[in-house]
């Protein structure tokens, strides 16, 4: 059996690794962080501290990365690389996370078959046909990109408003 986090930062997972004993029992440390990633937000110091103490790094979907708030400049880059190879925004963002050597989780929620073969023409399969790869002129570009932007704050609330998900306090990956 395996536990896996989610959006832990390095002050958690330095709390988990120093009360299992993490150097000395790795199997106690969690298999997975899963992480809200994009080139517009790579995570840099957790990712490379999960990396150091062999926790995978997880991702999932990218919906709201084009939103009225998103990185417009940053995507627009991206739409015109994903333009050159000839896939599309998603399958470039698969690409990308995977190449970076992340688990990554396309989905769609949708009943919709078109929606669903969207979802599927964006997943592995869909990334390795046909097959492309980003050189690492391309992988430059979208790491070139970060900003800190975190997509999350724009979708469900959940009864919560903006005061309540921003600021230094309310993502849990800031804990240090």
């Amino acid at each position: 059996r395996s536990v896996g986090v989610c959006n832990f930062g390095l002050g958690p997972l330095k709390e988990i690794y120093d009360m299992v004993g993490g150097e000395a029992h790795p199997e106690n440390l969690p298999a997975i962080n899963q992480l809200e990633l994009s080139p517009f937000n790579m995570h840099r110091d957790v990712v490379q501290y999960c990396d150091a103490t062999g926790i995978a790094v997880g991702c999932s979907a990218w919906s709201k990365l084009s939103g009225v708030d998103g990185p417009s400049e940053g995507w627009a880059v991206l739409a015109d690389l994903a333009k050159a190879k000839g896939v599309t925004k998603a399958q470039l963002l698969v690409r990308w996370s995977l190449q970076r050597g992340y688990v990554c989780v396309p989905r769609s929620g949708s009943a919709s078959k078109v929606e669903r073969m969207a979802i599927a023409e964006n997943s592995y399969g869909g990334v390795n046909n046909p097959p492309f790869v980003l050189d690492e002129e391309d992988m430059k570009v979208l790491e070139g990109l970060d900003v800190g932007y975190r997509a999350g704050k724009l979708g469900r609330r959940d009864g919560w408003d903006d005061a309540d998900v921003t600021g230094p306090e309310w993502d849990p990956t800031d804990i240090v």
